[in-house]
């Protein structure tokens, strides 16, 4: 069972400073993965906690693949139907070179209305866009020479492409992982329906043939208790589950440092 937490690259905390400790922080300790987040334009009525700051995920981990050596680096998730496909594209690929193949993309249809207002997007068809960019993703990993828009172009950098995570909750996630992904993302608070939902999607995987899928759910833990943290993640495992990023905004540096520690615990009880 893998191990991740968030960093701070929104609200006040996402300083180039705080968001190098946090990284290091977490590498030093053994985590598995850190993960930053995606929101591109926040109105002003629903900017609180984050007074509208977000420092753009792709470039936050362009900065961290440079300062760190063995964690992974993950988006959880990336917003894709308002963002390029070709650009996009490219910014995943030269991350996931730089890292030397640290990179997981967790990706996501988006849900914030201003936001595709101001990038021109469409909510409408932002589940088809979304498995179109991924389609595309796919093409530029394998192949060196690609069709786009009826023009050739050499798509290089070419690393190893980087796992695929689907995030989201409903059945249309379920079936994008089936149908284009190589793991899930999801954010379920009731334990036991995602323990469930885990060992559906594993057995779907199975009995279509596909390798099994990579789940990390989001989830915010709870340290009081340590040894029942250490069954319910047991549980997951069982059901499937392959790792976890515990997502929980930290209102400050010794917030982030105590969690990084609970997460060090109990990755060494598990």
């Amino acid at each position: 069972m893998q191990i991740g937490i968030s960093i701070n690259n929104m609200g006040p905390l996402s300083t180039k400073e705080v968001i190098t400790r946090q990284a290091l922080k977490a590498e030093q300790s053994g985590l598995d993965h850190i993960w930053v987040l995606d929101h591109i334009a926040i109105p002003p009525d629903q900017s609180e906690g984050s007074g509208g700051r977000y420092v753009d995920p792709l470039a936050t981990l362009a900065f961290l693949s440079g300062i760190t050596s063995t964690i992974k680096l993950g988006t959880s998730v990336l917003v894709l139907p308002y963002r390029p496909a070709l650009a996009t594209a490219k910014w995943v690929a030269s991350i996931q070179e730089l890292s030397s193949g640290r990179l997981i993309l967790g990706v996501g249809i988006g849900w914030m209305e201003a936001e595709f207002i101001v990038t021109n997007a469409s909510l409408k068809t932002r589940g088809s866009v979304t498995n179109e960019t991924i389609e595309f993703f796919m093409e530029c990993f394998a192949n060196d020479i690609v069709s786009y828009k009826n023009q050739q172009f050499i798509f290089s950098p070419r690393p190893k492409r980087p796992p695929i995570l689907i995030g989201g909750n409903q059945n249309a996630a379920i079936q994008r992982v089936m149908n284009y992904g190589d793991g899930w993302m999801p954010m379920i608070k009731d334990h036991d329906s995602l323990i469930s939902k885990c060992q559906d999607l594993q057995r779907l995987r199975r009995e279509e043939g596909k390798d099994k899928a990579i789940i990390i759910p989001l989830m915010a833990l709870d340290f009081s208790d340590l040894s029942k943290v250490v069954d319910q993640l047991s549980a997951l495992e069982e059901a499937g589950c392959t790792g976890i990023e515990h997502f929980q905004s930290s209102k400050t540096e010794y917030d982030f440092n105590s969690t990084v520690d609970c997460l060090a615990e109990l990755k060494s009880q598990l």
